[in-house]
């Protein structure tokens, strides 16, 4: 009869830790260091870490309020789509005139602006200096990219959902999920409803 005992040990599918569950969402690999390392070792990683987050988070330098204009100004919109070159302005392509800030703000008293530093959101289509429109009277949902306040600093991210607590997802794989912990001041300054870029 064949003993049990042979089957024991060994690998077991599904077993373990997942890959990429750990603080750095990646695969992990042993390495072998001196005991008397290990502490100053763990030591770094943790500031490393900490230095990525804090990175992550601080990537607004600049707010500004919605200025009223003098003049309503309205340019036309034109309907033909081409691949390159500009559309010709003859008035049958006019599809109509657009006012950009009709067409950027939905509550003007309740709107103002940012400036973005950093490349923590690109997956998102947000840039360094791109200028976000942020609107206070929005309710913010899980999913929406939103303005919040962790801790005194200004940060653009994804907002989520954590088992306790509300968590920033930067759109950059190389920046670290921020969980917001027990004790943090927090809180959403508005929901980011459209941006502006300037090429020159």
């Amino acid at each position: 009869m064949e003993n049990d005992n042979t089957k024991r040990g060994g690998a077991r599918p599904g077993a373990g830790r997942k890959p990429g569950s750990g603080l750095y969402g990646e695969p992990t690999s042993v390495l072998r260091v001196p005991a008397s390392q290990a502490g100053p070792i763990r030591d770094f990683l943790s500031a490393l870490n900490q230095k990525r987050q804090r990175k992550a988070q601080d990537n607004v330098f600049e707010l500004a309020e919605l200025a009223v204009a003098d003049r309503a100004l309205s340019l036309p919109l034109y309907t033909s789509k081409v691949a390159a070159g500009f559309p010709s302005p003859a008035d049958d392509h006019v599809e109509r005139r657009l006012n950009p800030s009709e067409y950027l703000v939905d509550n003007d008293t309740a709107t103002f602006f940012v400036r973005v530093k950093g490349d923590s959101m690109i997956d998102a289509g947000i840039f360094e200096d791109d200028v976000l429109v942020i609107d206070r009277s929005r309710v913010p949902q899980v999913g929406d990219i939103v303005l919040a306040v962790l801790d005194g600093e200004f940060t653009v991210k994804t907002l989520g959902k954590g088992k306790s607590s509300p968590r920033l997802i930067p759109a950059n794989k190389h920046y670290p999920v921020i969980e917001v912990k027990e004790g943090q001041s927090f809180e959403i300054w508005g929901v980011v409803t459209g941006s502006m870029r300037k090429f020159k």
